[in-house]
């Protein structure tokens, strides 16, 4: 199977296993929203993002490493996954030992209640990465795909008796979460039998030192894009303005509005999953630019047709998506998910772009422009959200990743260079601009100029999906 046959053809598979299971997660916001007050939203989006900030720094980058050294080829499978498994285990003891120190500190107080399951939900993220991850690795895009399938499902029976029978709000959530991991991890070593590439006689301290020489640049990478997601609740929390309203309950409105946007994060993870690897293993082919350039132009086409769609029906889905019968106060939430639509279109392009960082092995460049979106971020809150509370949170997401947009499509073509056209990608943003003000503000007729809008980015961008597609069918 050539490269681009098997790209589509991982990326359907991913489909097929992401697309219900990510559509079921989105539509649990709808549970969330009903039985949770803003104020505990907000406490259950902060313990899912410091989550996110412990899993790759006390897994050491695994799910960096692991995919990267577990399809190559030079490196025996079975002694990747015996270190992979002892790395991660010395992971779960620095967890344990410092989440119970991070609630003394003011900032990270809402994880008083919940150290003991903030821990095992980590320990268990964590675990569930390394098994999936390795199937991954394996090829085993099936199975993956299954497992997704099965642990959203799971998912979503937790969630309805913990939340929805038991009215046990944060809690139940991080109950549901840790025990559909537990689930996934026991269907994985079964179904693809881990227990045979497990040995401890496999570890390989010289591996453990070149995939953790590997993945550090990428570990402060991930933390990067964690804090500038989580910086934003801390802002709105925790500043005070004469101007808007702000505190906890303004930031469980703006977690609940970063949700709609997840769709057009669930078409490009589940893009980015196959298209990371055939990066990988396409990374030393002679026509390797010709392979990045065809992708990238499709992929860009489909995420501004996709944002433009999204943003000219935001009312209808988050209508569907958010459940305002007991908390009426989310009902106007659909008014900052418009410019962070955008923000996730650039983050999925922020992400392609970092993947030639990882095949190439340049992952220190990966670090600084990380680092440079981080600081913009942080600057822009302080300065936009007390004038502009929500909204200014929005726009400031917005802006640090279209900066790392420019920055990743300048540097990542000097190690693989593809012909990009930024005409075609600043004309498009603009639109999709434009298209958010108007959604804001809502001036006459402003659906039809939505419509008009959505009909021209559609217009000057399906040629490079077609292109893309001939191209495909020909071979």
């Amino acid at each position: 199977m050539n490269k681009y046959k098997k790209l589509a053809f991982n990326t359907v598979l991913f489909a097929i296993g992401n697309f219900g299971s990510k559509i079921l997660v989105l539509l649990l916001t709808n549970l969330y929203t009903h039985y949770m007050s803003p104020a505990d939203y907000n406490d259950k989006e902060l313990l899912e993002y410091s989550a996110l900030f412990l899993i790759p720094v006390f897994s050491f980058g695994l799910q960096e490493y692991l995919i990267r050294f577990g399809l190559d080829s030079h490196y025996d499978k079975k002694q990747v996954f015996s270190t992979s498994a002892c790395m991660t285990a010395v992971g779960f003891v620095g967890v344990a030992v410092i989440v119970p120190l991070l609630k003394m500190i003011p900032l990270l107080n809402f994880i008083q209640d919940y150290t003991i399951l903030l821990i095992t939900y980590t320990c268990m993220s964590t675990l569930r990465m390394l098994f999936s991850q390795f199937v991954r690795a394996r090829d085993m895009v099936k199975l993956f795909s299954l497992d997704g399938i099965l642990a959203t499902l799971s998912l979503l029976l937790f969630n309805v008796v913990f939340i929805g029978g038991l009215h046990w709000g944060v809690k139940g959530f991080m109950l549901s979460v840790i025990l559909s991991d537990f689930c996934s991890c026991v269907f994985l070593y079964k179904m693809a039998g881990l227990g045979s590439f497990l040995d401890i006689h496999s570890f390989s301290p010289k591996l453990a030192k070149t995939m953790a020489k590997f993945a550090m640049p990428l570990v402060p990478t991930i933390v990067m894009w964690t804090i500038t997601s989580l910086s934003d609740r801390f802002f709105i929390r925790d500043m005070h303005s004469s101007r808007v309203v702000l505190g906890a309950g303004s930031a469980g409105l703006y977690g609940v509005a970063n949700r709609i946007p997840n769709l057009i994060s669930m078409v490009s993870t589940i893009f980015f999953q196959a298209w990371n690897m055939s990066a990988i293993t396409e990374n030393e082919s002679k026509d390797r630019s010709i392979f990045y350039e065809r992708v990238y132009s499709a992929y860009e086409a489909i995420l501004f047709i996709a944002s433009a769609g999204l943003i000219l029906l935001i009312k209808p889905v988050t209508a569907i998506l958010v459940n305002t019968s007991t908390h009426p106060e989310y009902s106007m939430v659909y008014i900052y998910s418009p410019i962070l639509v955008v923000a996730a279109l650039f983050t999925a392009i922020d992400q392609f772009l970092g993947g030639i960082y990882t095949a190439t092995k340049h992952t220190r460049n990966s670090f600084w422009t990380a680092l440079a979106t981080c600081v913009v971020n942080l600057i822009l809150n302080w300065v936009l959200i007390p004038e502009w509370g929500i909204q200014g949170a929005s726009i400031a997401t917005l802006l640090s990743y279209y900066v790392c947009f420019w920055l990743r499509i300048v540097d990542a073509r000097y190690y693989v260079p593809f012909r990009f056209n930024p005409i075609k990608s600043i004309l498009n943003t603009a639109a999709l601009l434009v298209m958010c003000a108007l959604m804001i503000f809502q001036p006459p007729l402003y659906m039809l100029w939505l419509v008009l809008l959505t009909l021209v980015i559609c217009a000057g961008s399906y040629q490079a999906i077609l292109d893309t597609a001939k191209k495909l069918m020909r071979r």
